[in-house]
């Protein structure tokens, strides 16, 4: 059996920090994710005004309930959604202050007018300085009173959570009501994690209720990223190995764990216990149609190895991937099709049939998901190759280096 100890969870992190940020004192992270993107909210804290102090595998971030300290900022995103989409949020909270944000090209593309919508319908002064409804935007803070707005969040769920961090620092608290929402276990992550730093805050159906009253800070442990995980577990599943995540068992968060659901029905064997998760396999895979719209984040991880399935396998419900770092959809079909596999694709599903893939060059996008997943791929297709390698330091900078252990101890 291989034990792959999985650094922190992206999502985990990215609330924890700003949660803590808006608390009341001074929180501890344990075991935050270092990646480029928390690496770039952090530094966007920093600028904001708000004190983080960063040890090897805790950080200490100091609350502010009143906003950031400083009266103008510049805050550039990089390539981060969250941080994109978070940060802006949490300066519109302040008393008062002029705070501009952007991000990389790739981010910039990305949309955000669901959020800023929503903002603006609450007051805030937000403004875009190109195409509306995308960065870089500048928010002219002066405290949010809260009250009750309707929120479309097909696209991405991420609109909701700010919007729910949110709502504890406006002055009356905010109801949300929700026509459309993806990837709805993250909601579920962000409302545990408000519950877990004083927030009161209630879901019925699709109404979202929060209360005023601001933050209280913590001690708070981040659990291993579930995405990052499925890698390796669908690697387990591929090659008929055995392997073990600590840390993501039945009290885990995330739902992107739900991936080896998949994989069970696929053939592997799936242990969960409150210690971690084993998946192990004679590495016989059976196709299957799956509805991936609550983890559309493993899509790509299921889309790799779909072509060493049985029989075919397609993924339903994954419309929202198409504006993620890239097409995910297309940017999945297009390296399988290059790896000599059949692939049918439609507005929100991809069918994928079995095949002997050979290597070849994957075209990235610059998307971290893309290069984990064709790593995965590439364990019965050696001598895969990548156009942007490093982009991977988005989420597991050390990515490479742990895959390769990992094929090396199979290999052995």
């Amino acid at each position: 059996m291989t034990v792959i100890h999985v650094p922190g969870s992206k999502s985990v992190t990215a609330r924890a920090l700003f949660l803590a940020a808006a608390a009341d004192g001074t929180t501890t992270l344990l075991r935050p994710l270092c990646s480029d993107d928390t690496e770039g909210f952090t530094e966007g804290l920093t600028r904001l005004g708000y004190g983080v102090r960063r040890e090897p595998d805790r950080w200490h971030i100091e609350g502010r309930p009143l906003g950031p300290s400083v009266a103008e900022a510049d805050v550039y995103c990089r390539d981060g959604a969250t941080t994109a989409r978070f940060l802006p949020t949490l300066a519109a909270a302040a008393a008062t202050g002029t705070y501009r944000f952007d991000a990389s090209a790739q981010m910039r593309r990305r949309p955000l007018a669901p959020l800023t919508e929503a903002l603006r319908t609450l007051g805030v002064d937000l403004r875009h300085e190109g195409a509306e409804g995308h960065h870089p935007l500048t928010v002219r803070a002066s405290g949010v009173k809260g009250g009750e707005l309707t929120l479309d969040a097909g696209q991405s769920s991420q609109y909701l959570t700010a919007l729910l961090m949110l709502a504890p620092l406006t002055a009356e608290g905010l109801t949300i009501h929700v026509t459309e929402l993806v990837s709805a276990p993250y909601v579920e992550i962000t409302l545990a994690m408000m519950r877990g730093f004083g927030a009161e805050a209630v879901r019925e159906g699709d109404t979202f209720t929060v209360a005023p009253g601001g933050y209280r800070a913590t001690t708070y442990a981040v659990e291993p990223d579930a995405s990052t995980a499925s890698y390796f577990f669908a690697a387990a599943a591929l090659t008929g190995r055995e392997v073990t995540v600590p840390g993501l068992g039945t009290g885990a968060l995330q739902g992107d764990l739900r991936f080896t659901e998949v994989l069970r029905r696929m053939g592997a064997e799936v242990t969960t216990t409150a210690e971690g998760t084993t998946v192990r396999s004679g590495g016989t895979l059976r196709g299957l149609t799956v509805n991936m719209r609550d983890i559309s984040d493993t899509m790509p991880t299921l889309a790799a190895i779909a072509p060493y399935a049985s029989s075919p396998v397609r993924i339903e419900d994954v419309g929202n991937t198409r504006v993620k770092e890239c097409d995910r959809l297309e940017a999945c079909a297009l390296n399988l099709r290059r790896m000599g596999v059949t692939v049918h694709t439609g507005p929100d599903w991809i069918e994928i049939h079995p095949g002997t893939p050979k290597a070849t060059g994957i075209t990235t996008y610059g998307d971290h998901r893309i290069v984990m997943s064709f790593a995965v791929a590439g364990l019965r297709a050696p001598g895969m190759s990548y156009d942007d390698p490093g982009c991977v330091r988005k989420t597991f900078p050390a990515f490479h280096e742990e895959f390769a252990r990992f094929a090396a101890q199979g290999a052995g």
